[in-house]
């Protein structure tokens, strides 16, 4: 599970890398979250020595990772994911194949897009009820069994209100899956208007030293243009 596309060649393709060492039978499993044509790309250099791989991008952050019940999301052959089932089972609460090699990172993008688009409108909301004088708080518990709650509400919510913006999921790591987005966005024609509004804010809490924080720290972009604070 490696940051970047670049990284996953590197290790899989590169001097010394998988390629080099693993012998025909062998599983790679990636759970890097990457762009798709890469994890093609990849899988094709294996599959010339008879190396099978699967792509299988998580999602659920740290509190999921630590206690085993982590979404994957998985591209490849069914055969070779009935075989690695259970590994991914010991990791996640569950594990989905989602289509051929490079689907299971078409899944996570689409995750991505609606986990930024959700904390983005959920700042622009708890930011709207703050500067109007309602307690963000009370809010939150008044929509959250609503149409308008959410896992991402349930998850970001609370710890923007406690102000606790340590990384579950950086800022930064979460341009690097917009910056996936948009490339295979524009490589297989799908327009992503949301997708680049979010990156931009992103790219400007980065610019202001933020992107070492949780991505729920997106909220002080509309903090900083309200000139106010969202808390308890």
């Amino acid at each position: 599970m490696l940051p970047n596309s670049p990284h996953v060649k590197e290790v899989a393709l590169g001097k010394n890398g998988i390629i080099e060492g693993a012998d025909a039978g062998k599983i790679v499993i990636d759970m890097s979250s990457i762009a798709p044509l890469v994890a093609r790309e990849v899988a094709a250099k294996l599959a010339e020595k008879g190396i099978e791989m699967i792509d299988a991008p998580v999602s659920g952050g740290e509190p999921k990772a630590i206690d085993g019940t982590l979404s994957i999301m998985v591209g490849g052959k069914q055969d070779v994911f009935d075989k690695c089932l259970p590994i991914l089972k010991s990791m996640g609460s569950s594990a989905v194949l989602c289509g051929d090699i490079g689907a299971g990172n078409v899944t996570k993008l689409a995750n991505q897009i609606i986990v930024a688009s959700n904390i983005a409108a959920m700042s622009e909301a708890l930011v709207l009820a703050t500067k109007s004088g309602v307690e963000p708080e009370k809010v939150y518990q008044a929509i959250r069994g609503g149409l308008a709650g959410s896992t991402v509400l349930d998850a970001k919510a609370p710890l923007v209100m406690e102000r606790k913006f340590d990384p579950g999921f950086r800022i930064d790591l979460h341009i690097k899956d917009l910056g996936n987005i948009m490339e295979t966005g524009h490589e297989v024609g799908a327009p992503l208007p949301l997708s680049a509004i979010v990156m931009e804010m992103m790219q400007n809490l980065k610019a202001d030293g933020l992107g070492k924080e949780d991505h729920g720290a997106l909220i002080k972009f509309y903090e900083k243009l309200a000139q106010i604070e969202v808390k308890k």
